[in-house]
């Protein structure tokens, strides 16, 4: 994609417009972002989804068993029966995962790195429906998808902004409007990490949500650590050969520091390692249970494909790929491989392409390292055959 091509999703802003003014910055309201968007699935579609039991789904409802209820699916038809004529909000988690129509709206986003997309969340909402004030600490893209939604958003927060007492939801106790509008199908809004906002049906509506991932520093140092650990020998310990006579034996002195943070540095530094262990975490699957492949011999494999079959991505899946050093990695779903730097090509197109078959795979499936991946991801189950 141009970066200086205007897009109508961002109101006729460039890439790098939106990039440079906007993101992570402040709000975009964009009008008209998808004209004429039709929502690719129906309210109730939307609720049978949560019936199952391998999809993540909640309803809050605001006058419930208590101030802004919390329920948690798989739900039941029941459930859908009793509910009040207003002020509930049924959302539920990586709708793309199960439908590939909203899966297609990812492409839309094209524009910013794929491995940063969590998922799309889609919210139903009967009147005056919503989850009250509250702010993410993620970036998200609001598609108004059917009927009329009120957005209002407010100050930025953080970590000590003053919540209400509630067990499950992380309510503002202070929302500051600064602006306000109604969305109609089609609209969008984009909102930077940490502002505040709340959004309310006008009437019957349901919201997509283009939500993206943003590990926390807790989370890097304490999974990259652990990953980390994998790799470092017993002996490799604190040491301090050039220690000097202790004034004082109770004191720990600054060199002990400086002999800490170098021993902390020297692997803590390693790129090679940083960078398998970034692309493993980013591409972990939401439902890793999903993600499971097939038996099938290579020889198996590479006839099935020259009689016709085609392979496509599981939706459950991520891929991305990257450099390292003269290598290229290749991680899916969660794993990694390290590949030579002939089949950077193939790696573009695994990551990016809607199908895989015989016309565009031909030349890698002559080479021995491009056919044993594919075979490799097929078994794995980030890959697996469309009629499946």
């Amino acid at each position: 994609m141009n970066p200086d091509t205007p897009l109508q999703l961002l109101g006729g802003l460039t890439p790098r417009e939106f990039l440079r003014d906007y993101w992570q910055k402040k709000p975009l309201l964009v009008r008209q972002a998808i004209p004429g968007f039709e929502s690719p699935i129906t309210p109730d579609e939307l609720a049978g989804l949560s019936l199952e039991e391998e999809v993540e789904s909640r309803l809050v409802i605001e006058h419930g068993a208590r101030p802004w209820e919390l329920r948690r699916g798989p739900f039941d038809e029941d459930t859908f029966r009793h509910l009040p004529e207003r002020d509930w909000t049924l959302l539920v988690q990586a709708v793309d995962q199960f439908v590939p129509e909203v899966a297609e709206l990812i492409e839309s986003f094209k524009f910013l790195p794929k491995w940063r997309i969590d998922d799309v969340m889609i919210s139903y909402a009967a009147p005056g429906g919503g989850v009250g004030p509250h702010y993410d600490n993620y970036d998200v893209f609001l598609l108004q998808g059917y009927g009329r939604r009120r957005w209002q958003i407010g100050q930025m927060c953080s970590s000590a902004s003053p919540l209400l007492d509630h067990p499950d939801l992380k309510i503002l106790a202070e929302f500051d409007t600064t602006d306000e509008w109604v969305l109609e199908p089609g609209d969008m809004l984009y909102l930077p990490p940490l502002l505040a906002h709340c959004g309310t049906a006008e009437d019957d509506c349901m919201t997509y949500s283009v939500g993206f991932r943003a590990p926390s520093a807790a989370e890097v140092l304490t999974h990259f650590t652990d990953f980390l650990g994998q790799f470092l020998p017993e002996e490799e310990r604190y040491s301090d050969p050039d220690v000097q006579p202790a004034s004082d034996p109770n004191q720990i002195q600054r060199d002990a520091l400086e002999r800490l943070k170098a021993l902390l540095d020297r692997h803590m530094g390693d790129e090679r390692l940083l960078m398998t262990w970034f692309g493993q975490f980013m591409t972990e699957p939401r439902y890793p249970e999903l993600v499971t492949g097939i038996d099938i011999g290579e020889e198996e494999l590479l006839d099935t494909l020259e009689g016709g079959a085609v392979i496509i991505r599981n939706p459950s899946a991520r891929l991305a790929w990257s450099e390292v050093g003269e290598d290229l990695v290749l991680f899916a779903s969660g794993q990694s491989r390290v590949l030579s730097a002939g089949l950077r090509e193939l790696l573009k197109l695994i990551c990016s392409a809607d199908a895989l078959h015989i016309d565009n795979l031909g030349q890698w499936l002559a080479d021995d390292e491009g056919r044993t991946l594919i075979w490799e991801l097929v078994k794995q189950g980030s890959l697996g055959f469309a009629n499946e």
